[in-house]
Parts: C-alpha cells; structure tokens; sequence
C-alpha cells in the first residue's frame, strides 16, 4: 500500500524536472541569437563600396544668416591681424541667401589689404558698427595689395551700411619724410591704396558709414554699373594729398545723395566711362569740389555723360562746379547739368579747363576732348579769386554752355585782393547764352553767340561724339 501512494508524487517530482530542463534549452538559444544581433559578422568593403564621410561643420553663425567676425576668430583690439577671421565671414555670408556680415560695436579690428570677392548668393549685408583700422606702418603692406585696402570684386546686389568707421591711417603715407623713413629699407611703389573699392560689380549700395583718413581715394567705383550712396561721411584733412572722397571709372547709374564729404582732393571725382550719374543734397569741403576729370591725358579717349549735379553746399574749396581735361585728348562729354549750388569762400565757383596740367609745364597740343550741353542754374554765393573761369581749346570749343541765375560775390573776409580784373568772369573760345540775373555783370558777355563761327565748330564736336558709345 506505501509503494502504490507515493508513485503520483513521483511522477509530479518528474515533470517538473523535465519542464525547467526546456525552459533551460529556451533561454539559452534565445542568448545565442541576441549574441548574432549585437555582433554581426564583420564584412570587408570592396573598392567600390562607397563610404560616408562626416558632415562638414557649419559656419558659426549668432542667429540665422548672421555671421560675427568674432566668431570666426577675431580679436577685436585693434593690434591683432584680423584680416583672415574677415575673409572667413564674409565666405560665410556670401553662400547664403541673405547673409550678413557683422562688425560688432565697440570692438576695433585690425585689418591688411583684403579682397572680397563674389559672386554671392542674393542680398549679401556687411554691417559695420565697430571700426576697421588699416595697417598702422607703410612697410607691413603687402607689396602685391598697395591698390586697395578693402577690395569688393565681381559682387552683386551687396549692401555695406552701419553707424561704423573704416579708418585708412593715411597720416604716414601724406608726410614725405614719415613714407621715406618707413620705406627706405622696404620697396614701396609710389601708388598709395584706396580705402573702400568696389571693382566689376553692379547694385550696390553703401550708407551711414564714416571712412577716414585714407591714403588715397575714400571711396572708389570701378567698371560698375547700378551704385547708391547715401548719408556716408568722409572725412580728412585738407592738406593730404590725393584723397578724394568718392570716384568714379567705367561706372553707370550712380546715385550719391545727402553726405558730408572733406578732403585733400575732389569731393567726388567723375571719370572716363561714367554716365548717368545724379549728385545731390551733399555738404563739400575742404577740398577741391566736385570736378569732371581730369580727362583725355595722354592723347587718350575720355567719354562721359548725362550727369546730374544739384543741391549742394561747396565751401573753403579750390574750386566749386568744374570740369578738367588734358590737352591732346579725344572723346567728348556732354549733357551736363550744375544747379541749385551755394558756395562759400571758394576761390574759383565755375571751371571749364582744357588746359589742365598738374606739372610745371605740359606741351601745348591742338587736340581736345569736346565739351558740349553744360548748364549752370542758380550758382550763388561767395569766392576768393575768381566767379567763372571757362578756358576752351582754340581748335575745340566749348558749345552749348550755359550762365543762368549765377550770383557770385567777392568774399567779404579777403581784402586788398579783389581788383577788378579779379571780379571779372573769363570766357575763351565757349559759345552759349546767359540769362540773368547775373553777378558780376561781366558773365553776362562772357560767352560767343556768333552763329557764323558757331555751328561750322560743330563737325568737329560730331567727330568726337562717334568716339564714344551712344
């Protein structure tokens, strides 16, 4: 009877040993494939097998489009060469739609002759609001970037604006014996840079900013096409040499308006190539006032027209309104336009010279660039030496000029120098009309209306209109 009750227990005890033996065979198998899963078996790449490289790090960028200089590595104090965290930056700008360059406030950056170049994507902004400072000594300028300082190539649709300055510290290259000391034992050629240079490039727009002290041109446009400039200032001393404030070459369709501008030179200088150009609400002086040329030197073509000059305010300059061209030139300019201008203390308020020379003496020539539709309209105000001065070639002359509402007045702070040869306008060889009032008198006489000479002069202003493209 005991061997018969304690066979189910056996049999219970026996199951339960067979059923956690194949829970154990479970477990283990499921081991074994979790173990393939996490160490697959290692297969080789062929030659052909492409591999993934890592993503190329982002520019910085503070917020989106936005590219600091400070991020890109500069230092801000005025000592340390920040010319390649700029270069950076602006890369970084240019490849993207919208970008902006920032020049953060407060912060000066040392910068040496950089080029910007393009093309970029569409709407590319440099903001300046700190200072950009030139390189201090002659000798550390790269001998290949005297030219420019900071060069914008081949851009479009670029926007350079902020309450920042562009500093050229062009002190060193206006002292002659500072520039010889510095270069004596460094090679140095005789060009001195532009501050600010905008070469092959088209819409583009430069306001607010202050550019001081170059040591040249301030502000220059070369070969391009589509220019505004509004509300900059520009500013050096009288007695440095050669540093006009804006200047144009080859350059179409400017626009320049309601800027201060004081320098050793031509508050803005039109050159050969320029065309429709619109100059106006702009505060001139010291300087040499706003001139035409030089043109033609060297027997070269010279082509300009359509331009605009109104609403200006020139004092204590060399010369107010003028236009200037070298003896021996070709080409004409035309379709000239002076008006609503205020003078103050200028020594000589209007200029036609074909006889421009900046030597002690120039070989007298017969050629000439030709001169034809210049007007002046409401010229007032007060000069030192002379009210008009229009010196035309004897083979060349000036046509179609005209003297209308021209009030000009010896300065009341120069004594004992007003003669009244002084006080008298000269005219030689220039054909148009005058309508009053007219101050000084003489201005009234001062052009030829003789038809009889008048028209035949006209072939040859015709030869030299086919020159130049219409």
């Amino acid at each position: 009877m005991k061997s018969l009750k304690s066979s189910p227990l056996l049999a219970i005890l026996l199951g339960v040993i067979i059923i956690a033996a194949a829970i154990s065979t479970i477990s283990v198998e499921g081991r074994k494939h979790h173990v393939k899963k996490l160490k697959p078996k290692h297969r080789r790449h062929s030659k052909n097998t492409p591999t993934v490289s890592p993503a190329p790090a982002p520019y910085p960028s503070t917020r989106e489009g936005v590219f600091d200089i400070l991020s890109f590595g500069a230092k801000g104090d005025g000592v340390s060469d920040d010319s390649k965290a700029l270069v950076r930056a602006w890369k970084a700008a240019c490849e993207v739609i919208g970008g902006k360059l920032e020049i953060p406030a407060g912060k000066e950056f040392m910068v040496k002759p950089v080029t910007l170049q393009g093309p970029c994507k569409e709407k590319t902004m440099v903001q300046i609001e700190g200072t950009l400072v030139a390189p201090g000594k002659i000798g550390s300028w790269p001998k290949s970037s005297l030219f420019q300082w900071l060069n914008f190539k081949w851009v479009s649709h670029v926007t350079i604006q902020g309450s920042g300055t562009l500093d050229g510290r062009g002190s060193n290259w206006w002292n002659l014996e500072t520039y010889q000391t510095q270069t004596r034992n460094k090679y140095i050629p005789p060009m001195k840079p532009t501050a600010l240079r905008f070469y092959a490039s088209e819409n583009v727009t430069v306001r607010d900013i202050s550019i001081v002290n170059s040591p040249l041109c301030h502000l220059k446009f070369d070969d391009s096409d589509g220019v505004k400039v509004n509300n900059i200032t520009i500013s050096s001393p009288e007695n440095s040499p050669n540093t006009d404030g804006i200047h144009l070459q080859n350059t179409r369709n400017v626009e320049i308006q309601h800027s201060n501008i004081a320098c050793g030179d031509d508050c803005v200088s039109i050159q050969t190539g320029s065309s429709n150009i619109h100059i106006h609400h702009i505060n001139c002086g010291p300087g040499h006032g706003i001139s035409i040329g030089s043109l033609g030197k060297d027997k070269s073509v010279a082509c300009v027209s359509d331009i605009i000059v109104e609403d200006i305010s020139i004092q204590n300059t060399l010369a107010g309104v003028r236009i200037k061209t070298w003896q021996g030139g070709l080409g004409v300019v035309k379709n000239l336009t002076f008006s609503n201008i205020q003078v103050t203390d200028v020594k000589v308020p209007i200029v036609i010279d074909q006889y421009y020379c900046d030597k002690n003496k120039c070989k007298n020539q017969t050629g000439a660039v030709s001169i034809t539709g210049v007007k002046y309209n409401n010229i007032v105000g007060s000069f030192t030496v002379q009210p008009v001065r229009i010196a035309c070639s004897n083979n060349v002359p000036c046509m179609d000029v005209d003297l209308m509402d021209i009030r000009l007045r010896p300065s009341g702070g120069i004594r004992g120098l007003q003669t009244h040869q002084q006080q008298q306008a000269l005219c030689w060889n220039s054909y148009g009309k005058t309508q009053g009032p007219l101050v000084p008198s003489s201005i009234g006489y001062c052009l030829k209306k003789s038809i009889s000479r008048y028209y035949p002069k006209r072939f040859i202003a015709s030869f030299h209109d086919k020159i130049c493209p219409s």
